[in-house]
């Protein structure tokens, strides 16, 4: 490797070891009898790069199964169920788009402690059709010798992406437009 080349780190998203949630609020007449559903996404896949010192010249794409969201917390059955049914078909009309991208544009970093790092990752969100530009996302990132691990959360505003907030009970419940994710992203090197 010449003097002018810099190492860079490649890691897999592994979906089975972390945490990745959407929560939604309700609104509305009767907002305090509704759920504040925890949705959590299971099926997803992705890469990160980075100088494996520094974190910088990073780089994050993901890509999310839309079908695979499900309600993750203590929701009667037929709650769930409906819930679940309504996200599928009427939120993110998973049969039209079946897959939700982030691409990231710009990732800066700054060390906080030995291998701690404060991250923030700007990028482009793919979803129900839609292209969002410069969504952030702050985050802080553990490296270890075998990989990484991001913990942090960010808010959307669905109608940013063309999705109408659902409603139900003849508008006396609905969803609010902002959402709110959390996650705890586990990612091995690899290549």
């Amino acid at each position: 490797m010449s003097e002018n080349q810099t190492e860079i780190a490649r890691y897999r998203l592994v979906a089975g070891e972390s945490r990745f949630t959407v929560q939604a609020f309700a609104e509305g007449l009767f907002s305090a009898f509704g759920h504040n559903p925890v949705i959590a996404i299971r099926d997803f896949e992705g890469e990160a790069e980075c100088v494996p010192d520094t974190l910088e010249q990073g780089k994050v794409r993901m890509r999310i199964k839309s079908d695979s969201l499900a309600v993750g917390d203590d929701v009667k059955e037929k709650d769930r169920l409906e819930i679940e049914r309504m996200m599928r078909e009427q939120v993110l009309e998973v049969a039209r788009y079946p897959d939700i991208v982030f691409e990231s544009t710009s990732v800066t970093a700054s060390r906080i402690a030995q291998n701690r790092y404060r991250v923030r990752v700007i990028g482009d969100l793919t979803l129900h059709g839609s292209t969002g530009k410069n969504l952030w996302i702050q985050a802080e990132v553990t490296k270890s010798d075998d990989g990484l691990r991001a913990k942090g959360e960010f808010t959307m505003r669905q109608t940013d992406y063309g999705i109408k907030p659902v409603s139900v009970a003849g508008g006396t419940l609905k969803v609010k437009n902002e959402l709110k994710f959390s996650f705890d992203i586990a990612a091995e090197k690899h290549g």
